[in-house]
Formats: C-alpha cells, structure tokens, sequence
C-alpha cells in the first residue's frame, strides 16, 4: 500500500516489528516534547486564517448587507462562497506540498491570505468583495489541508492526537478574534466598519510567514525526498526518545521504499516516491482494500462534520439570536463573543482528553450531545416562531442549546476530524489523502452556509435546526460503526490496522497483535498505550 511498489503488484508487507531494551526506556511515561509542541503551534497557526474569516464575516455581513444594498441570497452566497473557493487551494496544496515540502507550502498559505484580506479591505462593491474572496479562499485552502499533515508528521506517537488537534484550536481562536474584531468596529462609520473587520486579517498571515522560518522541515518529506540525515536529526529532536527516533526512521524509510539498512545522508529516491507520481490512481482509480477503508473513514468524518451544521451556527448566530428574541446589533454581536468564548474553552479542554481518552469515546460522546443540543435548539426556536407573546424560557432555552452544541461540538468533533484524517493515510498517499478530506469538508461547509437562509425560510430556523439533528444522529452510527481507535498508533501502523478491519472491531479499541507480543525483556514501541502498560509491569 505504501512505498515505490509497482501498480501491477501487490503491496509490500508491513515492516517486521522493532523492540529495543527496556533499559534504555524511561521508567516513566515520556513528558510532552517541547520542540514537537512549538513546532505544531507554529503550522497550526494557519488555521487561524479561516477562523478570522468564519468569525468576522458573521457580524460583517450586517453592515455589508446595509452598505451594499444586498440580498439575503447574495449575502448566504458572499458567506458561504469561500468554502469552494478553498478547494482550488486543498485540491492544490497535495501536489504543491510534495514538491516544494510542508513548511514552504505554509508560507504560499500565508501570502495568499494576505492578499486576499488586503482586496477585501479595500472592496468598493459587491463584485470585488468576491473577487477578494477568491484570493483569500484559495490561501484558507491551501493552510487547512498543511496545517493537520505537517503537525501529524512532526509528533511523536505519545502526543500526536494533542498536537495535531491544534489546528482546530487555532480555527477557533480565529474566530474568537473575528467576533472580537466584529464588536471592536461596529460604532465605526458604516462604510469603514466591515472593510477593517475583514482588512485586519492580514495581520495574521504577516506573523505566521516570519513564524514559519523557525521551523523544521517534515521527517517524512525529507526522507521521500532522500535527504535522510536531515530527516534523522529532526526525529531526534522531535521525539520522546533516541530509541523512538530511531524506529520512527526505520518505519518511514520502509513505508518510502528505502532499504532498512541504507545510513547515507543523502539517498537517490525515485520521482515516483519523492514527487507524489501515481498517487491519484492508488487512491481512487486501484485502491486496495486498506487504502478504500481509509478513503471511506477520512471523508465521512469530514462530510459529518460539517453537514451537522456547524458553520450555519457560527456564521449565522446573530441573526440566530435575531430570531430568538435579541434585537439590537450589539445584543446579537456580544451573544456571539460568547460562543466564541464557549467554543474556544471546550476546544482546548479536549487537546488535553484525546491522548488520555482516545478519539472514539470523545467523538460518540461529542455527537451525542450535538443531537440533543439540536433538538432542543430547533424545539425552543419553533415554539418562539408560533407564539405571538414572548416567551422567555424558550429564549433562554435556544440560548443556552446553541451554547452547549458548539460547546459539544469542539469536545470531540472539532479537533478529532483533523486528527482522525490527518493520521490513517500511508505516507506516500497523506497529501493527497488529506487535502480530498479537506474538500470534502469545504464543499459540505459552503453547501450547507449557501443553503442555510433559503432554508431557514422555507422550513422554519427550528426545522433546518431538526434537519442538522437528524444528520447528526446519522453521524453518530457511523462513527460507532465504522471507525477504529487510533489512539497511541504510530503512523506507520495504519496499514495493518485498516487492512484486517471490521465493523465491530470498531466496538472496541484496537487489540495487540499476538505475534508482537513480547515474552522476553524486551518491549514494542507500537502503540504508546501498550508500551506504557508493559513498562509499568515490568
């Protein structure tokens, strides 16, 4: 499934499994890298970007829509119209990655952004404001798809589900910036108010091009690249442990084709390895069974994720709280600094639960909570619509339900789509892998953004709100069905994990395997869950 092996063959078979000496381990569980951590701090910061976008075009609408003269339709097109601007730069940011790496592909991200957000500071009408967004949805593009992959590629198996939520961390960050920046200028003359809203933007992406120079390059694209000395004292710094580093390059030269017993600094790695060649048919065109599993799980949790409606609830929560009973702009715009506030806290309590829970109970758990929030949303929202009096328990009802659905929301469905898509494809198929998850996620998010008014009008705010549940409740039996633990698994185990995979072994967490069971002194350093258990019975 991974490596330089011909199409007309079958796979190569999973490396055979290392141990080192328990003495070399430490007695205790490794403390979190803190050059692991920078370095994910740092990629993870482009995530911001669409956050700021998200967050500030909910409250920049109302004076766009006022200053414009704009219909409800132009206004749902303008807000959701960047999602599938996004796909240009996720469907190019695969490609782009493996030719130029990880990091330089974060940069291309930033100055993109960064004219996207100049043009749409600067918009005298509805058609440039567009054009603006264009630009500035190909860079969102191109950073939501790197972001998850670098910071994946980068962490040591014993922190990866922490690190590699940090992207959705920092996508709500943004959007707490963009409610912030939304109250922060809204007495600001009407003409200028929403142009700084969104021109203010560029700030971020200035900080992250000058950020990024501090960062390594991605092990794995250096060894797809050949460039193996590089490659080792990046593991070495990034990891929990010599003996870790060491595996973590014998496992990445395997799965990139390169003999286990070659040391050079510098090796000849073929074109069709080291620049992604034929990548597309082995995902879509001749996929193996492992590799359908993969495809199947990664664009599922992206399509849930968004089809539940969360990007409706962010984007609309002032019209939102409109309906619920706030009437002024600054009841509306100050309800939604309070999501933000919700959503960001629940966001960085999980980053601390996924490697001490795992992804599935967090995200059962998750969508579970999603379901009944929805439910009561779209209950008290309905009865506010039928009622001529105001009725004050269903206004804090519907205030409260869209408080605990995005609170819900960022436990576990948030961060652990990134994490779960970022980390099950096979390294010569993760760019592309990732940036399909990616367009899925952006399609469903600007189908669902674009049709939310109309919909809203022809069902009723409460039924688009029972429609989402419904998703919802799909989704739930899905993940329960469909999806393994990965918690603890190193990348390169993947394979094996999807290869022999049924539906109810999704019940449970993955199971050792009895031939990497361990009966002298010595231990596997697999999965961190099973390495801590042999270290503490030894």
């Amino acid at each position: 499934m991974t490596g330089s092996t011909p199409e007309n063959q079958t796979a190569p078979s999973p490396p055979p499994v290392k141990h080192v000496p328990e003495s070399i381990l430490p007695a205790k569980p490794p403390k979190r890298n803190k050059y692991a951590f920078a370095c994910a701090i740092l990629a993870s910061m482009t995530s911001i970007l669409l956050g700021y976008d998200i967050g500030v075009m909910s409250g920049a609408m109302i004076y766009i829509k006022r200053d414009l003269k704009c219909s409800d339709l132009q206004i749902g097109i303008l807000a959701g119209i960047l999602n599938i601007y996004s796909l240009i730069g996720s469907c190019a940011a695969g490609k782009t990655s493996d030719w130029i790496g990880r990091r330089y592909t974060i940069v291309l991200a930033g100055a993109i952004f960064f004219v996207g957000a100049i043009l749409m500071g600067l918009a005298p009408n509805y058609a440039f404001l567009m054009f603006g967004r264009f630009v500035a949805g190909i860079g969102v593009g191109y950073a939501l798809m790197i972001a998850p992959v670098y910071t994946a590629e980068v962490s040591p198996a014993s922190s990866r589900g922490f690190l590699t939520s940090f992207p959705e961390v920092f996508i709500n960050a943004g959007i707490m910036l963009g409610y912030v920046s939304n109250l922060a200028f809204s007495n600001f003359p009407l003409k200028l108010g929403w142009r700084l809203m969104l021109g203010i933007g560029a700030v971020p992406s200035v900080i992250l091009a000058l950020g990024v120079l501090a960062m390594p390059e991605s092990p794995r694209w250096l060894v797809m690249q050949g460039r193996l000395g590089e490659a080792k004292r990046v593991l070495d710094k990034t990891s929990d442990s010599p003996a870790e580093a060491a595996l973590r390059l014998e496992d990445i030269k395997h799965a990139a084709g390169i003999p286990a017993d070659c040391h050079d600094d510098v090796v000849q790695v073929s074109k069709r390895n080291s620049h992604g060649e034929g990548v597309w048919r082995e995902l879509l065109i001749r996929p193996t069974p492992a590799v359908r599993r993969v495809m199947i799980a990664a664009l599922g949790i992206h399509f849930f994720q968004q089809a539940s409606g969360i990007d409706a609830v962010v984007l609309f929560s002032p019209r939102i709280f409109k309906t619920a009973g706030l009437k002024t702009d600054h009841q509306q715009l100050l309800a939604t600094v309070a999501v933000g506030v919700v959503k960001t806290s629940f966001i960085l309590v999980a980053t601390f639960l996924l490697d001490r829970i795992g992804r599935r109970p967090l995200l059962l758990t998750s969508v579970g909570g999603m379901v009944l929030s929805l439910a009561a949303l779209g209950t008290s929202l309905t009865i506010i619509d039928q009622s001529e009096k105001k009725v004050m328990w269903a206004v804090v009802v519907a205030i409260a339900t869209v408080m605990t659905y995005v609170a819900t929301f960022s436990i576990g469905a948030g961060p652990i789509t990134w994490v779960y898509s970022s980390e099950i494809f096979p390294l010569r198929l993760r760019s592309q892998g990732s940036s399909m998850g990616v367009v899925v996620n952006r399609v469903t998010s600007g189908v669902i953004s674009m049709a939310f008014l109309p919909l809203s009008k022809g069902i009723t705010t409460g039924g688009a709100f029972y429609l989402f549940g419904g998703i919802a409740t799909v989704a739930w039996v899905f993940f329960y069905t469909f999806l393994p633990e990965t918690q603890g698994r190193m990348l390169e185990d993947m394979d094996e994990l999807f290869s022999g995979f049924r539906w109810r072994d999704s019940k449970n967490k993955p199971k050792s395997n009895p031939e990497k069971t361990v009966s002298n002194p010595e231990v596997e350093i697999g999965t961190n869950k099973q390495w801590r258990e042999d270290t503490q019975s030894s």
